[in-house]
């Protein structure tokens, strides 16, 4: 008896790691922000935003992904989903009608960085999940990652 619960336990735990390295953590968050943070200010903007938005970059790993917010709500860049990049969304609302971006932005203006929750689409699973996005603000925008709590 005692080898079988042995046995099953060494099965299970290499499952476990592989279930737990699907999806992003909040350390890879805050990272992932801190480095497009540093890279907005290598590059500039104009070269960032494009690197940011696009789906195969070094901005997007499994279901984290950097947005960047104007304080006004304009998307400026979203490796999620580029056709959201020059859309405003101050207006946005979540599943449970939070106006999440307007809370962003207004949170961007009173700290340097923070978290905020809420719900959206997770690009993995294709559902509405609880999210939780770390953002940074860098000058006059909003600069985050999130993950999603399953």
């Amino acid at each position: 008896m005692r080898c079988v619960k042995m046995a099953a336990a060494i099965v299970l735990v290499p499952c476990t790691l592989a279930v737990a390295g699907e999806f992003a953590t909040k350390d890879e968050a805050v990272a992932m922000v801190k480095s497009a943070v540093a890279f907005i200010k290598e590059q500039g903007p104009g070269n960032a935003y494009p690197e940011i938005t696009k789906r195969t970059g070094k901005f997007v790993d499994r279901d984290l992904y950097v947005v960047v917010y104007g304080l006004d709500g304009k998307v400026l860049a979203h490796g999620g989903n580029a056709k959201l990049v020059g859309k405003e969304l101050i207006d946005a609302q979540d599943v449970d009608g939070k106006f999440f971006v307007k809370e962003r932005v207004e949170l961007a203006r009173q700290q340097s960085e923070f978290w905020q929750d809420y719900k959206f689409v997770n690009p993995t699973t294709k559902k509405v999940e609880p999210k939780q996005m770390y953002c940074q603000r860098l000058e006059e925008t909003a600069v985050c990652g999130g993950i999603y709590k399953l």
